[in-house]
């Protein structure tokens, strides 16, 4: 009889939101719960597939986390899994580390949580020797590779590993027990469950090697639908491997060309129908759409003036599709004419290009941003102030879009007195 887990990593269970608590509440309210959602998604799949087990590789919290609250959430799930005869493998990764809940926290008995060890849980499936081995993290970080702290694969079991790494690398992730993927193909273990990137690979080679990305995105960043490894070893030890869908909602990039358009009226029914398409291949219950506007459209300047109202006008076409959501809009249009190369006799024209550049490049100019974007930042919660970006390259950039948006409204309104006076 063939043995069957999931294999799912990185739920991050409440994790705090970031742009999202500052703006639509409804929306932040979806995406906060969105989370432990996906927990119970997860539950509910592998109660419906009567499975055998269920592998967590690491990242079950976000952080240091005090509340019991989810700590009850996290074991009444556990326990329906336990009542259905279920075992549960978990190993802590960088951010279960911080958290004192994981380390508290009793658990059902058949839940196996693996030391900072290794440690081999063997069970047998009608004559198939299954062994489960695992190591956590004992601390936040992890520089060198654990891979060498591994026991020997059992003889005559299929071979299961489950480790937390970012192995060679991946953008947006820091380092942590780095090896790669021809060390886990070459290490005997016939499956290896990793966790830590939140982006679903499969790693092909002589063994059976899948990162599941997370079950459930919670930004732009983490965009499209997210899913779980369902894995069945078959009898002759063989292994397949199917992709299902977890997440609640899902983000996405919505472009939106916007040159067709010369009234508000067309503006906004491109807009619709450009949602209605990408709700079309939405894999998930709800979108949550960053609108991308580009084109050259001689609304430009309007729509940068009166940006919230665009805004309003996009949800409500956004609230009757159903199940779709604006996340934000991004402006990246510009007025008929404007090249940027060649001289203008409109001296609005030539104002916006100095802003663009002499007074963007202003010293004076920049400290002045930067200090009241520090200002703002330290004022906010602490899980708010991350609209500036986690370091100094990503917030210098951020004060450079500011300084790039403001000149382009300071044109926007300046082009609309200029036209309502003509």
């Amino acid at each position: 009889m063939p043995f069957r887990f999931i294999h799912t990593a990185d739920l991050h269970l409440d994790s705090p939101l970031r742009s999202l608590s500052l703006r639509n509440p409804d929306l932040a309210g979806l995406i906060g719960d969105s989370t432990r959602r996906a927990l119970v998604s997860i539950v509910d799949l592998a109660l419906e597939e009567q499975i055998d087990a269920v592998i967590i590789a690491g990242d079950l919290y976000d952080g240091d986390q005090t509340s019991m609250k989810t700590a009850r959430f996290l074991a009444a799930q556990l326990g329906r899994l336990d009542a259905a005869g279920i075992a549960t493998y978990v190993i802590r990764g960088n951010h279960d580390a911080l958290s004192r809940i994981t380390q508290e926290l009793i658990l059902p008995p058949s839940v196996k949580l693996y030391s900072g060890r290794a440690e081999i849980v063997e069970s047998s499936r009608e004559g198939l020797r299954i062994a489960v081995q695992g190591m956590s993290f004992a601390k936040p970080h992890a520089p060198e590779s654990l891979l060498p702290k591994f026991r020997p694969p059992v003889a005559d079991a299929v071979n299961i590993g489950i480790l937390h790494t970012s192995l060679a690398g991946a953008v947006g992730h820091d380092v942590y027990a780095p090896c790669s993927a021809a060390d886990l193909h070459a290490a005997g273990f016939d499956y290896w469950a990793l966790g830590h990137i939140h982006q679903r690979m499969d790693h092909p080679g002589s063994r059976t090697v899948i990162m599941p990305g997370m079950p459930q995105g919670r930004d732009i960043n983490e965009a499209g639908p997210k899913t779980v490894s369902l894995v069945t070893i078959r009898d002759d030890r063989t292994i397949a491997v199917e992709e299902r869908l977890t997440s609640l909602a899902e983000f996405a990039r919505v472009p939106v060309d916007l040159t067709p358009a010369t009234t508000w009226f067309e503006a906004v029914e491109t807009i619709e129908a450009a949602l209605v398409a990408a709700r079309g291949t939405t894999a998930s219950e709800h979108l949550v759409s960053r609108l991308v506007l580009t084109g050259t459209t001689p609304l430009a300047f309007r729509i940068r003036r009166d940006r919230d109202l665009l805004l309003t006008e996009a949800e409500a076409r956004a609230e009757g599709i159903g199940r779709t959501w604006i996340e934000k809009l991004e402006l990246s249009m510009q007025p008929p004419g404007e090249t940027g190369s060649v001289a203008s006799a409109d001296p609005l024209v030539e104002l916006g290009s100095l802003m663009r550049s002499d007074m963007a490049a202003s010293h004076g100019l920049r400290e002045d941003v930067r200090r009241m974007v520090k200002e703002l930042r330290d004022d906010l919660p602490a899980e708010s102030r991350g609209f500036s970006g986690d370091d100094e390259a990503e917030f210098e950039a951020f004060v450079a879009q500011l300084l790039a948006d403001g000149s382009d409204d300071v044109m926007a309104r300046l082009k609309a007195e200029s036209a309502e006076t003509h």
